[in-house]
């Protein structure tokens, strides 16, 4: 098993361990530090992915020179790394993206289940998640866009890091709201930017599925 495949699914357990601590409302902060450690880990998947395709050749420094700071140079070789993982290694992109559908539907589920959100929320996610599944699944991997409205809403660096700080924040925030008594009316509104983006960003992809099709 793959180095990022161990990352990916160590995952798991930690998110088991956070919604179990929500249900019980046991100190949120500890359940926000741990689910700061899985935002983490989804990051150090990619590194752990191309770390491995490269033999070592892509460090730490060049990885995030890549991600964070958006250096040319670096993120050419990651990029080029990142493209062999998929042909090499079937199930790799896939797997990355299992683990983060686990963890969204989890909380996505918790929180329903905790009455902190309505029904219809997650109902729209996963009609949203479904089309877009169905639609990309000839496509495979997503990460490869071709349409001008895909690149900006889904596979630009901007766009990707921007639904991960929202996705982020409005998580972190909904464990605050149930266990430590935080204001709702900020979680709503959180959740509907944060659904908001996930339905244009499914727009795009469909988008992407369809322009591919003609082709």
């Amino acid at each position: 098993m793959r180095s990022a495949d161990i990352v990916t699914l160590s995952r798991i357990p930690i998110l088991a361990l956070i919604m179990y601590l929500v249900i019980i409302q046991f100190n949120a902060w500890v359940s926000v530090i741990l689910f700061g450690l899985i935002i983490a880990l989804d990051g150090l998947d990619g590194y752990a992915a191309v770390h491995d395709e490269s033999k070592g050749k892509v460090s730490l420094g060049v990885y995030l020179k890549a991600s964070v700071l958006h250096d040319a140079a670096a993120l050419k070789t990651v990029k080029g790394f990142k493209e062999q993982i998929g042909k090499s290694t079937f199930y790799a992109p896939r797997m990355d993206i299992a683990g983060d559908r686990i963890v969204e539907y989890s909380f996505w589920a918790l929180f329903t289940f905790l009455h902190v959100l309505p029904l219809f929320v997650i109902i729209i996610v996963i009609i949203r998640h479904s089309i877009v599944d169905a639609f990309m699944a000839n496509k495979g991997t997503s990460s490869r866009m071709k349409t001008r409205l895909a690149k900006i809403m889904y596979s630009s660096s901007v766009a990707r890091g921007e639904i991960n700080v929202v996705k982020a924040v409005t998580f972190g925030y909904l464990i605050l709201q149930y266990v430590a008594g935080w204001p709702s009316m900020i979680g709503y509104a959180l959740v509907a930017i944060l659904v908001i983006n996930i339905i244009l960003r499914g727009v795009a992809e469909v988008g992407e599925a369809l322009a591919s099709n003609r082709k």
